[in-house]
């Protein structure tokens, strides 16, 4: 394919950003990314490499008869650079991808800058570029230039994110932890049993912590599926031994019974030096959570490499504000990627930097673009970009990939069958849209 000539500009080296510029330029587009790390980060990053994972390390599950494993599978298919450094750098999380974090993002950096195409400019973007633009500079874009794309995109959105804390594995007590994944699948976690009252101490120690206060101007809104976990405390003081602390498929090799709760730690890094707190996002204070977090069984020596913290997203009214090219309608020449425009999670961020760099190569070749089906874990990402599964009188919120996106099938099933017939479906339906496009992807 002939390099193109038209001037291209993308903003952000996230995981929209990096796979977008990774698609452009390996078919030949020449292009200049603009990052501004390592010479600005929001609050929240900690690397200066490109594609930092910010909140967990893990991709979610692997399982194709899931959404989030099915996207994994298609955008294996179409070579996603964030997929090929995830399954190269990935750590033990049994049926879930979960990766080594500076490795994976080490592996990223190295991929894009073996490309001659693409051209580094590593400062703060506070202005939209002339010629076609991809802005994909995530939840988490900078105040200045924020303000640069207010009057385009009107009354921006948002919710709240929370970190989890990261623990040093030499600290964690292996008299109290045994190593053991759900219903027997391997080893591939760290838990630590509570029984009943050391799991009531520990809610109600979650519920009178201090925690950080968002400013006085702003309400208060987390993304569901990603609650705080003093949050969901609050909720009812059963609500976290039925979610993240759920027993449910373990059983304590010391005692031989199923503890009240667990709380469950998966693995950082390919060394096993560090573990993650499964489902303990939190705005905590620092001193709290090593005092509350600390009280958990096998954690009172704990030496805390990273702790949690809170930080405000930022998404766009998607179906409103872009066109079916994901290019801005009041200004065509600007396109929208990644978690700004109201897809939540690494993969989804990925996956929708993907589209974008489609959707970019189709106007430089003059085409049409052609999204995949929505019958497909794309399109049906695609289909909730568009808009088109909003409830009627509701407003556009951020969504992970799941089945509920999907198209409903025509015949009433069981759940297992239903999964299976909306796998089968999808995967004919990609290799039908495949083929059709193999001459352009």
């Amino acid at each position: 394919m002939t390099a193109s000539t038209s001037s291209l500009t993308l903003i952000g080296a996230g995981l929209a950003g990096v796979e977008a510029a990774f698609w452009l330029a390996r078919r030949g587009h020449t292009l200049t990314l603009v990052e501004q790390k390592p010479f600005r980060r929001s609050p929240a990053h900690q690397s200066d490499l490109p594609a930092e994972l910010v909140c967990s390390n893990s991709l979610r599950s692997d399982e194709p008869t899931t959404g989030i494993g099915l996207l994994h599978e298609e955008l294996r298919r179409l070579d996603s650079l964030v997929m090929r450094c995830a399954d190269a750098h990935a750590v033990p999380a049994g049926s879930a991808l979960a990766v080594d974090r500076q490795a994976f993002s080490q592996a990223v950096a190295t991929a894009l800058e073996a490309l001659p195409e693409l051209v580094w400019r590593r400062e703060e973007a506070t202005k939209l570029p002339e010629g076609l633009c991809i802005v994909a500079t995530g939840p988490l874009t900078s105040e200045a230039f924020s303000q640069a794309l207010s009057p385009l995109l009107g009354d921006k959105l948002y919710f709240y994110d929370a970190i989890a804390p990261v623990v040093a594995a030499d600290s964690i007590d292996m008299d109290v932890a045994f190593r053991q994944g759900r219903f027997q699948k391997g080893d591939d976690y760290l838990n630590l049993p509570l029984d009943k009252e050391d799991y009531l101490r520990f809610v109600h120690a979650l519920r009178t912590a201090q925690k950080v206060q968002p400013h006085a101007f702003e309400e208060l809104r987390f993304f569901e599926a990603c609650l705080p976990i003093e949050a969901m405390a609050e909720r009812g003081e059963e609500t976290l031994a039925f979610g993240p602390l759920k027993p449910v498929g373990l059983r304590c090799p010391r005692t031989g019974r199923r503890p009240y709760a667990v709380v469950q730690l998966r693995q950082e890094d390919k060394a096993g030096s560090a573990y993650n707190l499964v489902g303990f996002q939190t705005r905590l204070s620092f001193p709290e959570q090593k005092r509350v977090f600390g009280s958990l069984p096998g954690l009172h020596k704990a030496r805390w490499l990273r702790l949690g913290q809170i930080h405000r997203n930022t998404f766009m009214d998607a179906p409103r504000l872009l066109g079916a090219d994901l290019s801005l309608l009041a200004k065509p020449e600007v396109f929208f990627a990644g978690q700004i425009t109201g897809v939540e999670g690494y993969v989804e961020s990925a996956a929708s930097g993907l589209l974008t760099a489609m959707a970019v190569e189709a106007r430089l070749l003059g085409r049409a673009f052609v999204p995949p089906p929505e019958e497909t874990a794309l399109g049906a990402l695609y289909g909730h970009l568009r808009g088109h599964n909003s409830p009627p009188g509701k407003s556009f919120q951020p969504s992970h990939i799941n089945f509920g996106l999907f198209p409903p099938l025509p015949a009433k099933l069981g759940k297992r069958d239903k999964k299976a017939a909306i796998v089968a479906r999808a995967r004919a339906c990609f290799q039908t849209w495949l083929e059709s496009s193999q001459e352009k992807i």
